[in-house]
């Protein structure tokens, strides 16, 4: 059997399912090696780049921890970069170019625009280094997988939920996150396409404006849309950002567990405020696999392996009811302590 990682096609969709052959275990021996020390043989470990979107949601720190735990398994390097902001599109793409130029092995990458990206994603391919996409979409077939929820069906059951709650009646905001985040640009298309066609009942007052990438700017339009249309019913918010400026606003307002309100991805804040019922739905994804199959799939190609060009990583929804059942509590709340430094 070839060393490396073998993939086997499940109910659930492609899963990494880790074999080592036994020369891979006689040179390497059997005790665990951090990312970035030398392989027991002496050989250049591989060493991969993974660049989310931004350093602080917690969405990404468990994307992190994903791809530490990968790196762990597999005995390879990793190394952690990012935006400051999320929306800096320019240092996103000065930090693919600096790993493609320093000669890494492969890169995992969330870009932060679907089209702005496509360059140097090209660069790494002419360079022959391999690129994994994760989270969010790019334009072009210059990656060798993309993995990812499907954000499509995420707005669909937000759609869905709070068209339950408000009984298919009521008045309501899409709050989008930002242009060129083909991420939220799908999940936003799946809610706006769900409540047209399967909730006549429900309106739109507001669709058009956009969030922003951080909780301030988040917080400073939810605000001022409340202001302006104090007669809404129910907000649909597509990110974690958006998702907690949007909260705060509504706790301020007075307004919170009144106005039925689903979001997207999870935090602490977040749990506690579907705890108290402040938040009626949270559409979660699995960070912690997609940047464990980043990581996998970009070393199993690198090793020769075939692996799959898509993979969807599942979508769920927590609702207050639910919150507590294993599968969805262990989303609301991952633990990845033993993979990164607090």
């Amino acid at each position: 059997m070839k060393g490396g990682a073998i993939f086997a096609k499940s109910a659930q969709g492609w899963l990494p399912v880790l074999f080592f052959s036994l020369t891979l275990f006689l040179i390497q021996g059997c005790g665990r090696k951090e990312p970035g020390a030398q392989a027991a043989s002496g050989a250049k470990r591989l060493q991969i780049a993974v660049i989310p979107k931004g350093m602080t949601h917690e969405f990404w720190k468990a994307i992190h921890a994903g791809a530490v735990k990968a790196a762990r398994e597999l005995d390879v390097g990793i190394i952690w970069k990012g935006s400051q902001k999320e929306d800096d599109r320019a240092q996103q793409i000065t930090v693919v170019e600096d790993f493609i130029s320093r000669g890494v092995d492969g890169i995992v990458l969330a870009p932060l625009d679907d089209r702005a990206l496509c360059r140097p994603v090209q660069d790494a391919a002419r360079e022959k280094i391999p690129v994994v996409i994760i989270d969010s979409g790019l334009q072009g077939e210059d990656y060798i997988s993309f993995v990812a929820t499907d954000n499509y069906q995420g707005g669909v059951i937000a759609a869905r939920r709070l068209g339950e709650l408000l009984g298919g009646k009521g008045k309501i905001f899409l709050i989008r996150y930002q242009e060129g985040s083909a991420s939220t640009m799908e999940r936003e298309r799946g809610f706006y396409e769900t409540v047209t066609k399967d909730f006549p009942g429900l309106t739109l007052l507001v669709q058009d404006q956009y969030a922003g990438a951080t909780t301030e700017t988040a917080y400073q339009l939810a605000e001022n849309l409340l202001g302006r249309f104090p007669d809404v019913e129910g907000i649909f918010t597509p990110n974690e950002s958006s998702t907690f400026g949007t909260l705060r606003a509504l706790q301020e307002s007075r307004l919170a567990g009144r106005v039925r309100f689903v979001g997207f991805d999870s935090s602490p804040k977040l749990v506690q405020a579907l705890k108290d019922r402040h938040i009626q739905g949270l559409v979660l994804q699995n960070p912690m696999k997609m940047g464990y199959m980043g990581v996998t799939f970009i070393v199993a190609h690198l090793r020769g392996e075939t692996i799959p060009k898509k993979v969807d990583t599942g979508v769920y929804l927590a609702t207050p009811e639910n919150m507590e059942d294993p599968e969805i509590h262990s989303l609301l709340e991952p633990d990845f302590s033993q993979y990164l430094e607090k």
